[in-house]
């Protein structure tokens, strides 16, 4: 880790403030420093976060322990060393009990201040390790539920247990939604930096200027509003792995300085002059064809092929809709458990038009209808409701949209709709011992349109089943 660190000294004597200026910076730490706690809260308060604090006790207005209590509260993770001309006992304790790393008794020795800044990183570091471990317990059920009931998705668990090992780049392709960056994740933790952190990044969610400070961090004053240093999201994925998810929609310019940190492993940061190095695997994902991107000019055929070592193509849920009942248990049972509920049992019916729907949103879209079905607990709405989602699919369907899909729709819809009429008659007719005059009233249609969706769903009396009492409609095949 670089040793070199941002330090805030927070002390009413300049003479202390320039002193620990000139003996940290000698080592090439970046040091600022305020007069009094008040200002030491406004910058903690605006955002900045040193890697130290290095905070005197006795001082006039708010003293270091009032500081040091208020400074807790707005971020409790801060490393902050005390410093006093005294060493009482009750101080100390107090100190330590508010947070403190450590405590120093002026005049102190710069072995002493060294062991206290040496103290803060290891714990600084120790933090960093036990987020990463939860990070990691937190994902780990991505893997746990890949669900590879197809047979594309068994040969693309096969391709990433291959993959995951090999310390080299992979491109993911995929409509928006069908779950490549569980694909990514489950690659990193099958991979050997499964205990370093994973830094996912949407190249489409901002503009390229911002993009790449994000990416490669700045320096203070690179920019206006850049009133402190920032680290990138390569620095922060340093020794693990970053997924940069919609690659093709980065600028060309951006994508040039892109391909020469994957080549040399180094850049600096915005502002900046010094060079960091990073290792990273760089996993990348896109909902666009790739090849079209390259021809019109959008996306850098080096960059490509760079990126291109390795290559899996995550299919859309309409193509593997035997995985659709699986999915829809697995979100039914996250979502009760989130939500605190008792998990519905989805109708049969339910399940078969899911598996009939064409899922355009695919594993996103299923998701969150799942999650509708667990808050409204109500199997016939939420039936009613996918029949409306394939009628409303059909509508907003180009005209020029390629005939099977179109009619693949209208027989969805036309499936659905009969469907839940033949249940609805039969269940009248149940209900009033075959009285087709009182179905009829109970149904609110007319005794004639009755008979005649009877003879189209082949509903007659004739094929009734009575057992126990009970009846069972059979419709005729």
């Amino acid at each position: 880790m670089n040793e070199h660190e941002k330090i805030l000294v927070v002390d009413d004597e300049p003479s202390i403030r320039k002193y620990l200026e000139t003996l940290l910076e000698v080592d090439g730490h970046q040091v600022s420093s305020v007069a009094s706690g008040k200002e030491a809260l406004e910058r903690i308060g605006s955002g900045e976060r040193p890697d130290l604090i290095i905070l005197d006790l006795l001082m006039p207005e708010m003293d270091g322990l009032e500081t040091l209590r208020q400074l807790m509260q707005v971020e409790r993770s801060l490393n902050i060393v005390m410093l006093s001309c005294s060493n009482e006992v009750s101080n100390v304790v107090e100190a330590i009990r508010l947070g403190a790393q450590d405590y120093l008794t002026k005049p102190f020795e710069k072995l002493e201040l060294d062991a206290a800044m040496l103290k803060c990183r290891q714990k600084r570091e120790l933090r960093a390790e036990n987020q990463t471990l939860r990070d990691v317990v937190e994902h780990l059920t991505e893997d746990l539920t890949f669900l590879a009931a197809s047979p594309q998705m068994v040969k693309i668990r096969q391709q990433i247990l291959q993959i995951a090992p090999v310390d080299v780049p992979v491109f993911i392709h995929g409509e928006s939604g069908v779950g490549k960056e569980v694909v990514a994740r489950m690659m990193h933790l099958r991979s050997l930096r499964a205990g370093q952190p994973f830094i996912k990044v949407n190249c489409a969610a901002l503009p390229s200027e911002l993009l790449e400070s994000e990416l490669f961090g700045y320096e203070q004053g690179a920019f206006t509003g850049a009133v402190r240093s920032k680290p990138g999201k390569f620095e922060l994925a340093n020794k693990g792995t970053i997924f940069l998810d919609e690659i093709a929609e980065m600028s060309p310019q951006l994508q040039a300085k892109f391909l020469h940190v994957l080549q040399d492993q180094q850049y600096s940061r915005l502002g900046g002059r010094a060079l960091v190095q990073v290792d990273v695997r760089v996993l990348a994902a896109t909902n666009v064809n790739v090849r079209e991107a390259i021809q019109s000019g959008r996306f850098r055929e080096d960059l490509y092929y760079r990126l291109n070592v390795f290559s899996i193509h995550v299919p859309p849920l309409r193509e593997r809709t035997r995985e659709i009942p699986l999915l829809f248990r697995h979100f039914l049972e996250k979502y009760s458990e989130k939500y605190q509920k008792q998990p519905p049992d989805p109708s049969g019916h339910l399940l078969e038009a899911a598996m009939r729907y064409g899922w355009p949103g695919n594993l996103r879209e299923l998701e969150n209808f799942v999650k509708r079905y667990v808050i409204l607990e109500d199997d016939e709405s939420s039936f009613r409701e996918l029949l409306e989602m394939a009628a409303s699919r059909q509508r907003s369907s180009p005209q020029d949209e390629p005939a099977p899909r179109e009619q693949g729709l209208k027989a969805l819809v036309r499936g659905l709709k009969d469907e839940a009429e033949m249940e609805a008659i039969a269940d009248a007719l149940e209900k009033t011992n075959w009285s087709r005059k009182e179905a009829a009233r109970m149904l609110g249609i007319s005794y004639k349109a009755l008979l005649y969706k009877m003879r189209q769903f082949k509903l007659d009396a004739g094929k009734q089943v009575r057992a126990a009492g009970a009846v069972v409609v059979t419709p005729g095949r």
